[in-house]
């Protein structure tokens, strides 16, 4: 009778070999060791093609990463005490049709492809690493999806493999790629650049990846020049095929002097080698700054041809995941040899590969007569471009990945071991209940600190990375290549710390930074224009309007100055405004002064000589009182004006106004009563008349229309006083220091009462202006009142007109010459007789003609 179970019927897997460790637990893994590229044969018609595949040497890097990632879980005693994680590993291969079998393969049993049944206790499989490049990642996700089976792999730009409910067991481990667009996005800004073109390798998720990049470009006014797509086409005759010449034209052609290309490798080495052909042919160099991302492996590029065909790409820039040095990794690497190999199957083709040797069993010689490999080959020999001891973008995300999964194994087995103590249960059971579709609620909240230093943890969108470095490709005389580290770029931390570069240490193409703009920059101090019917980086320039400024170049727009500051000359920096008053130190200022006290010591003079000859008939006969009131009044004008000179202070605020309108109604007033008193007298020498009994009572006016004043500006200082204002806008580049007058109306209330008392003088003066001579004071009082009424009539429009500092000198100039023209034209005259003329100032001269 039969025994053996069913589960050994299979089909036998034997196109793949595999790198197998045994555990209790597996690890599996499809990983890239060499690429393909399409070839057309010789002697054979268009569109006959085929593929080789050449191994690339630091590809095999992806298989030690994870190989060294496990041997370190297994010898951590806290990590997974119990627990022995072991690997299945297959070669990523780039025939579609073979990665459905590989993963169905990685779901068996070893040797034996029936998914799903197995007949041995180990080796079941707890989560899969793969693939490195989008199409491959998706289909196996395709597979391990309906498996419920963890899978961390590369996504790039395919926009299927994001929706989670359609492959909810996919997790990203390469960077997001709208990170990356705007780290690229970043490194255009700095170097000002809105001028690009786009090569892109042709596949399902090309259009989508074009679509959101141009968005983020867009979004930073950077507008692209020309995208062309292609297919990793490669001749081995180096003949330029119709659609590598259109991809090459539209290259050569453009002013567009930086190029950004994606796409996996073989699509770079297929631009490459048009590019080298065209430049060896022409013997000229395209001079174009070429962009790479992330999903170039340096090592794919120019490995099997002449390297001399990578100066081409001297002077590129390329993107690669932020890598900090793995601590043992590279005494793992330096321990290698080909003839211990310890199930690696991949490491004997490798090891012929790098160090051109054949490896064979002790004492056998090659047949071909090539060097046979001792196993002792030094691995510092080889160039950094072919492999070195620090780990690749890829192969640092394998490492993270590998630990990721066995931190979230490390969760969920500390959490079944709390289970288990509460069912008794042993914990040296617990993994073999363990299925792989228990991980995923762990996996997703994996966060821990690698031995590199760096936090590693994933987020609902994938693994989360700690940004970019950007490299700097040098292509030396003797084809030696070096790429040198120039920069770092984190997209996720703010613009100020989250961008870092060199830009001294960059070798250039063509020597100098290149100038890929659709226009010349916008210098500071303009903005940008985008005229109709143009694309937005294509702009034209415009100064900037009054009172705003642009510090930096391309600006969208020019930004206002803060309050107290104003533009330079030229806009590109505000600042600060000078204070606008009328000083005593200038030129205005120190005139009005002057002026001011001049008049002020004349009118003091004046009364001195009307109180020294009170007695003398010209004194008397014009009302001594009242004299007397008109000039202390006047010399308070004069004084008033005092008031406006110098830094306005509240207390000067609420005095000038009001002090100047209560003391010129007193001056008013009495010109007024002074105009009565020629009219009464006049009146009183007629017989009969009664008026004489109102000589001596002009007084009663002066009071009386000097308390009417006094009540408006009491109503002003209560209703809303004067105060202090700083105007910043009236007068360009200036702060203007004035007294706001509050209440507008009162201020002219207050004016225009001034204006009807002067009417009423200048009327009543004008009408007794044809009066006998011995009271021809009415004549003089007529034409002092016309230019009273003249400056202020004249005040008002020239007030309003002005600004600052010349509205007040304006102010004060009209309070001068109003009150000078009412002290010229009436005391002018009799202190000319007072003084000059003692002769005539008597009864008789006075009385002579009636």
């Amino acid at each position: 009778m039969d025994l053996r179970p069913n589960c050994f019927w299979s089909r036998p897997f034997q196109e793949q070999k595999d790198y197998y460790k045994p555990g209790d637990l597996t690890i599996g893994g499809n990983l890239p060791l060499s690429f393909n590229i399409v070839i057309q044969l010789p002697h054979e018609p268009p569109g006959d093609w085929d593929s080789l595949s050449l191994p690339v040497p630091k590809n095999y890097q992806h298989i030690l990463a994870l190989t060294f990632a496990i041997q370190e879980v297994n010898r951590d005693p806290q990590l997974l005490p119990n627990i022995t994680l072991g690997f299945r590993i297959y070669e990523e291969n780039h025939y579609a049709s073979m990665t459905p079998d590989v993963s169905l393969s990685l779901l068996s049993s070893r040797g034996k492809l029936f998914p799903n049944y197995k007949c041995d206790t180990e080796d079941n499989l707890l989560s899969v690493l793969g693939g490195l490049n989008s199409r491959t990642s998706y289909q196996m996700a395709t597979v391990f999806g309906n498996f419920k089976v963890s899978q961390l792999g590369y996504r790039f730009s395919d926009p299927f493999l994001r929706d989670k409910t359609q492959f909810p067991t996919f997790y990203q481990i390469d960077p997001q790629y709208h990170l990356q667009n705007a780290a690229i996005v970043r490194l255009f800004l700095y170097f000002h650049w809105n001028w690009i073109g786009i090569v892109v390798q042709k596949s399902e998720s090309s259009d989508h990846f074009i679509r959101i990049f141009d968005a983020t470009l867009a979004q930073n006014d950077i507008c692209i020049h020309f995208v062309k797509q292609i297919m990793p086409q490669i001749s081995i005759l180096n003949a330029l095929n119709s659609g590598q010449i259109d991809v090459l034209w539209t290259i050569l052609s453009s002013d567009a002097q930086v190029v950004v290309i994606s796409g996996v490798s073989s699509v770079l080495q297929s631009l490459l080698l048009s590019l080298s052909f065209y430049e060896e042919e022409n013997h000229t160099s395209s001079g174009k700054v070429w962009i790479l991302t992330t999903q170039w492996e340096f090592s794919a590029i120019g490995y099997h041809y002449n390297w001399g065909k990578l100066k081409s790409f001297h002077g590129a820039l390329s993107f690669t995941v932020h890598t900090n040095p793995v601590p043992g990794f590279k005494d793992y690497l330096w321990a290698l040899n080909p003839h211990e190999l310890h199930g690696d199957v991949f490491l004997p083709e490798w090891w012929e590969v790098v160090f051109d040797c054949q490896v064979l069993k002790a004492g056998l010689t090659s047949p071909g007569g090539r060097r046979v490999c001792t196993g002792e080959e030094n691995l510092d020999t080889l160039p950094a471009s072919v492999f070195d001891g620090k780990m690749t973008g890829f192969s640092y995300s394998v490492y993270n990945a590998a630990y990721s999964v066995a931190h979230a194994l490390h969760a969920a087995y500390t959490l079944e071991s709390k289970w288990a103590l509460k069912r008794d249960i042993k914990k040296s059971h617990l993994h073999l209940s363990m299925k792989s579709w228990q991980m995923h609620a762990f996996l997703r909240n994996v966060l821990f600190n690698n031995s590199a230093g760096e936090e590693v943890s994933f987020k609902e969108t994938g693994m989360k990375y700690a940004g970019f470095d950007i490299l700097n490709w040098v292509v030396f005389a003797n084809m030696t290549i070096l790429r040198q580290k120039v920069g770092w770029v984190n997209p996720e931390a703010p613009s100020a710390g989250g961008f870092s570069i060199n830009p001294d240490a960059i070798v250039w193409a063509n020597q100098t930074k290149p100038f890929s703009r659709c226009v010349k920059s916008c210098l500071p101090g303009k903005a940008r224009k985008v005229a109709e019917e143009k694309r937005s980086c294509c702009y034209g320039c415009v100064s900037c309007p009054e009172g705003t400024i642009s510090n930096q170049t391309d600006v969208a727009q020019c930004i206002p100055c803060p309050e107290d500051q104003h533009p330079s000359k030229n806009h590109v920096l505000c600042i600060p405004k000078t204070m606008n008053f009328l000083s005593y130190e200038e030129t205005l200022g120190f005139i009005l002064v002057s002026l001011a006290f001049v008049f002020s010591l004349i009118t003091i003079l004046m009364l001195a000589a009307f109180i020294k000859h009170c007695n003398t008939p010209i004194v008397k006969a014009n009302n001594r009182n009242l004299t007397y009131i008109l000039l202390v009044s006047l010399l308070l004008c004069f004084l008033c004006s005092f008031l406006f000179i110098g830094q306005p202070t509240n207390l000067t605020c609420l005095l000038r106004q009001t002090a100047f309108g209560i003391v010129f109604s007193t001056a008013i007033s009495s010109v007024l009563a002074k105009t009565l008193t020629v009219v009464l007298a006049f009146m009183a020498t007629k017989p009969g008349n009664r008026v004489r009994k109102l000589l001596g009572k002009q007084l009663i006016v002066v009071l009386a229309c000097t308390l009417v004043q006094a009540v408006l500006c009491a109503s002003w200082l209560s209703i809303s006083p004067p105060f202090t204002n700083l105007d910043f806008h009236s007068v360009k580049g200036e702060i203007v220091m004035e007294c706001n007058e509050g209440s507008a109306t009162m201020f002219y209330a207050v004016l225009g009462y001034m204006g009807l008392l002067s009417l009423i003088s200048f009327l009543v003066a004008f009408l007794a202006r044809k009066l006998p001579d011995s009271f021809n004071e009415a004549k003089f009082i007529t034409f002092s009142m016309l230019v009273f009424c003249s400056v202020w009539v004249s005040f008002l429009p020239t007030y309003l007109s002005t600004k600052g500092k010349f509205m007040v000198a304006v102010e004060i100039f009209s309070i001068l010459a109003s009150a000078a023209g009412l002290l010229s034209c009436i005391f002018l005259p009799k202190c000319y007789v007072i003084v000059l003329r003692p002769d005539l100032n008597n009864r008789s001269h006075l009385m002579r003609k009636i």
